[in-house]
């Protein structure tokens, strides 16, 4: 059985490869291949440097890969883009306008990327598709899920779903024992952004 795992940085990788190494299906091991495709990244420097890690675990852990170098900033901006008003069923459950326009900006950003990753699994005769963000406690865990389903049915791939985030730990464990480069936000320029922010904030306070 063969799989197409997205991954979004090496660091997220380890635990999930690990794990999906250690499952059989139908008596048979997984022959898993990471697929790379991620123009969230912001600025080109950082995308390179996630990219160049990522070929460097890749290598170190044998994993075949099909790298999509696409730094299709543009198109990534244009999925994202655009004001997103509080729905009125929202009201009063402690969400903001700004916390739910992050969730749909993030929404259309796993959107973009997890499409790319069932169409070229499908294409690729591929058994099933799953992907890494599903390993990370900073990402919205519930709506990836929700978007591979989703995918599963447009594409007719069965989706390999499994909740990583069992394995935060052990992740930076094996990262850190790799000397791996580890980033401190997702990504985005939005990301990134409020990473900056927060670390002012931290400051103000010592």
């Amino acid at each position: 059985m063969r799989l197409l795992l997205h991954v979004c940085c090496a660091g997220c990788a380890c635990y999930p490869l690990k794990k999906l190494r250690q499952v059989r299906v139908e008596e048979k091991d997984l022959e898993i291949t990471g697929f790379w495709y991620n123009p969230n990244i912001h600025p080109y420097s950082e995308y390179q440097n996630r990219m160049m890690t990522m070929g460097y675990f890749s290598q170190k852990e044998k994993l075949p890969m099909i790298w999509k170098d696409e730094y299709a900033l543009e198109e990534w901006l244009e999925a994202t883009r655009g004001k997103f008003d509080l729905p009125v069923h929202s009201a009063g459950q402690g969400r903001t306008p700004l916390s739910w326009k992050k969730e749909k900006r993030c929404e259309k950003c796993y959107d973009l990327r997890l499409e790319k990753l069932a169409k070229e699994a499908k294409e690729g005769g591929y058994d099933y598709f799953s992907t890494t963000l599903l390993y990370s406690k900073f990402q919205e865990h519930e709506i990836i899920k929700r978007i591979c389903e989703k995918l599963r049915n447009e594409y007719n791939i069965s989706f390999y779903y499994a909740n990583f985030r069992v394995g935060w730990k052990e992740g930076i464990e094996i990262s850190k024992k790799m000397d791996l480069y580890r980033q401190h936000y997702c990504g985005c320029i939005f990301s990134e952004k409020e990473k900056r922010q927060q670390i002012k904030i931290d400051e103000k306070r010592i």
